[in-house]
Protein backbone atom coordinates (compact mmCIF):
# COMPACT_ATOMS: atom_id res chain seq x y z
CA UNK A 1 0.00 0.00 0.00
CA UNK A 2 1.49 3.44 -0.66
CA UNK A 3 2.54 5.42 1.99
CA UNK A 4 1.53 8.77 -0.32
CA UNK A 5 -0.95 8.91 -2.87
CA UNK A 6 -1.38 12.02 -5.16
CA UNK A 7 -4.83 12.99 -6.44
CA UNK A 8 -6.10 16.16 -8.53
CA UNK A 9 -4.03 15.95 -11.48
CA UNK A 10 -5.44 16.20 -15.18
CA UNK A 11 -5.98 18.45 -18.17
CA UNK A 12 -6.27 22.18 -17.98
CA UNK A 13 -5.49 24.59 -20.38
CA UNK A 14 -2.99 27.68 -20.52
CA UNK A 15 -3.73 30.00 -17.66
CA UNK A 16 -5.86 27.62 -15.77
CA UNK A 17 -5.33 26.38 -12.18
CA UNK A 18 -5.23 23.03 -10.85
CA UNK A 19 -4.98 22.05 -6.91
CA UNK A 20 -2.94 18.72 -6.00
CA UNK A 21 -3.39 17.04 -2.97
CA UNK A 22 -1.23 14.28 -1.00
CA UNK A 23 -2.68 12.29 1.75
CA UNK A 24 0.03 10.16 3.76
CA UNK A 25 -0.72 7.48 6.22
CA UNK A 26 2.68 7.16 7.73
CA UNK A 27 2.99 9.35 11.60
CA UNK A 28 3.43 11.48 12.58
CA UNK A 29 2.87 13.27 9.88
CA UNK A 30 3.36 17.05 11.34
CA UNK A 31 7.05 16.27 12.03
CA UNK A 32 8.14 15.48 8.24
CA UNK A 33 9.10 18.22 5.82
CA UNK A 34 7.00 17.66 2.20
CA UNK A 35 7.72 18.34 -1.14
CA UNK A 36 6.61 18.09 -4.69
CA UNK A 37 8.76 17.07 -7.83
CA UNK A 38 7.78 16.75 -11.50
CA UNK A 39 9.41 15.05 -14.16
CA UNK A 40 8.25 16.05 -17.87
CA UNK A 41 8.69 13.22 -20.70
CA UNK A 42 12.70 13.03 -21.69
CA UNK A 43 13.78 15.91 -18.88
CA UNK A 44 15.21 15.16 -15.33
CA UNK A 45 12.81 14.71 -12.11
CA UNK A 46 12.96 18.25 -10.80
CA UNK A 47 12.32 20.06 -7.89
CA UNK A 48 9.16 22.13 -7.87
CA UNK A 49 8.23 23.22 -4.01
CA UNK A 50 8.75 22.43 -0.33
CA UNK A 51 7.36 23.45 3.10
CA UNK A 52 8.92 22.43 6.85
CA UNK A 53 7.13 21.12 8.72
CA UNK A 54 7.93 23.23 12.30
CA UNK A 55 6.76 26.62 11.19
CA UNK A 56 5.40 26.28 7.23
CA UNK A 57 8.40 28.10 5.61
CA UNK A 58 8.10 27.61 2.31
CA UNK A 59 10.55 27.36 -0.99
CA UNK A 60 9.79 27.35 -4.77
CA UNK A 61 11.63 26.49 -7.94
CA UNK A 62 12.67 30.01 -9.53
CA UNK A 63 10.08 28.30 -12.82
CA UNK A 64 6.61 28.48 -10.68
CA UNK A 65 7.71 30.79 -8.32
CA UNK A 66 4.72 33.57 -7.86
CA UNK A 67 2.26 31.08 -9.24
CA UNK A 68 1.95 28.01 -7.25
CA UNK A 69 1.39 27.58 -3.86
CA UNK A 70 2.33 24.86 -1.75
CA UNK A 71 0.86 24.24 2.00
CA UNK A 72 0.20 21.78 4.43
CA UNK A 73 -2.90 20.47 6.92
CA UNK A 74 -1.37 18.63 9.22
CA UNK A 75 -4.66 17.71 11.24
CA UNK A 76 -5.25 15.70 7.55
CA UNK A 77 -1.99 14.46 7.06
CA UNK A 78 -1.93 15.91 3.80
CA UNK A 79 0.06 18.84 1.92
CA UNK A 80 -1.62 20.71 -1.13
CA UNK A 81 0.40 22.49 -4.42
CA UNK A 82 -2.21 25.10 -5.79
CA UNK A 83 -0.90 25.62 -9.08
CA UNK A 84 -2.20 28.95 -11.22
CA UNK A 85 -1.29 30.30 -14.39
CA UNK A 86 -0.63 26.71 -15.54
CA UNK A 87 1.73 26.84 -18.66
CA UNK A 88 2.60 24.01 -21.12
CA UNK A 89 5.76 23.52 -19.94
CA UNK A 90 4.23 22.68 -16.37
CA UNK A 91 3.34 19.65 -18.39
CA UNK A 92 4.93 16.71 -16.35
CA UNK A 93 4.38 14.00 -13.83
CA UNK A 94 4.17 15.33 -10.32
CA UNK A 95 5.44 13.84 -7.12
CA UNK A 96 4.78 13.97 -3.83
CA UNK A 97 7.73 13.18 -1.19
CA UNK A 98 8.51 13.35 2.19
CA UNK A 99 11.54 13.72 4.20
CA UNK A 100 11.98 12.49 7.92
CA UNK A 101 13.91 15.03 10.29
CA UNK A 102 17.01 13.58 12.09
CA UNK A 103 17.53 13.41 15.87
CA UNK A 104 17.61 16.92 16.89
CA UNK A 105 15.17 18.26 13.90
CA UNK A 106 18.17 18.74 11.08
CA UNK A 107 17.59 17.33 7.68
CA UNK A 108 20.09 15.68 6.02
CA UNK A 109 21.31 17.32 3.05
CA UNK A 110 21.14 20.59 5.43
CA UNK A 111 17.83 22.09 4.66
CA UNK A 112 13.94 21.22 4.65
CA UNK A 113 14.27 21.41 0.53
CA UNK A 114 17.69 19.68 0.30
CA UNK A 115 17.35 16.28 -1.80
CA UNK A 116 17.43 13.40 -0.50
CA UNK A 117 13.61 13.01 0.16
CA UNK A 118 12.53 9.00 1.93
CA UNK A 119 9.08 7.94 0.88
CA UNK A 120 7.68 9.52 -2.70
CA UNK A 121 4.14 8.92 -3.95
CA UNK A 122 3.17 7.10 -7.33
CA UNK A 123 2.61 10.74 -9.11
CA UNK A 124 -0.15 12.25 -10.90
CA UNK A 125 -0.28 13.19 -14.63
CA UNK A 126 -1.12 17.14 -15.12
CA UNK A 127 -0.85 17.97 -18.31
CA UNK A 128 -1.69 21.51 -19.96
CA UNK A 129 -2.83 22.29 -23.04
CA UNK A 130 -1.52 25.73 -24.92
Amino acid sequence: QAQLVESGGGLVQAGGSLRLSCATSRRPFSTYAMGWFRQAPGKEHDFVAAISWSDGDTYYADSVKGRFTISRDNAKNSVYLQMNSLKSEDTAVYYCALKEPLPGGRYRGGYYYSPPYDVWGPGTQVTVSS
